[in-house]
């Protein structure tokens, strides 16, 4: 190396230095003023954030981070939640039982006070016809002995008490039954009469609805 090459070199790092010492002071001190305390600050309040990410996944989860989906706890709940159902299930079909129970036995009470209270009625309506009966046998033989005024006044209480169901009993000539027939008098009968035959109807009977009330009285012949 020539002398002339060796002067030149120290030259050279004379001027980078005097150029970087240029650059140096060009720069504005603030822009690299860095704070210590103000540093440590933005790592705090990011670790501030990353824990306030994780509580709100927590709580969308409803677990911890220190907490895992478990299988069997969701099954044991699962199975908890179903044998809840099942109860609530039995208990409902237990009340609607107890209901369907409880509205058949009140049709069958409405309907056996119905009952009841139509045989009252008839009961009743057969105690006043029973009254009237001897009424009707003196209007009757009233005009069997000839009373004119009083036929039409027995025909009209007839007419009326057979609406209701009264119907009068005692025919001449038909067999004798001892459920419509009170015999009183009998006579001799004849060879063709096959068993007893009413000969003669001393006093009307009466049935009201299909029940007699009271037996025709006859005089049987045979």
């Amino acid at each position: 190396m020539t002398s002339s090459e060796e002067s030149a070199e120290p030259a050279e790092v004379d001027s980078a230095d005097s150029d970087l010492h240029v650059g140096i002071e060009g720069l504005d001190s603030d822009e690299f003023d860095i704070d210590p305390s103000g540093f440590l600050g933005d790592l705090v309040e990011e670790d501030a954030d990353r824990d306030e990410q994780a509580t709100d996944s927590e709580n969308l989860f409803g677990v911890g981070a220190h907490q895992s989906f478990s299988s069997g706890s969701l099954e044991s709940e699962l199975e908890t939640t179903l044998g809840s159902l099942e109860k609530v299930i039995a208990e409902r079909d237990e009340y609607l039982d107890l209901v369907r129970r409880v509205q058949a036995d009140f049709e069958n009470y409405k309907r056996r006070v119905e009952s009841q209270r139509v045989e009252q009625t008839e009961r009743a309506a057969e105690s006043l016809v029973a009254e009237l009966l001897p009424v009707l046998d003196a209007c009757e033989a009233a005009a069997g002995h000839g009373s004119s005024e009083v036929a039409p006044i027995q025909q009209m209480l007839v007419n009326t008490l057979s609406k209701l169901g009264l119907e009068p009993l005692g025919e001449t000539g038909v067999a004798f039954d001892p459920h419509v027939h009170d015999a009183v008098l009998s006579e001799p009968g004849d060879d063709e009469d096959q068993g007893p035959i009413v000969a003669e109807v001393l006093r009307t009977g009466y049935s009201w609805k299909q029940r007699v009330l009271r037996p025709a009285m006859v005089k049987v012949r045979g």
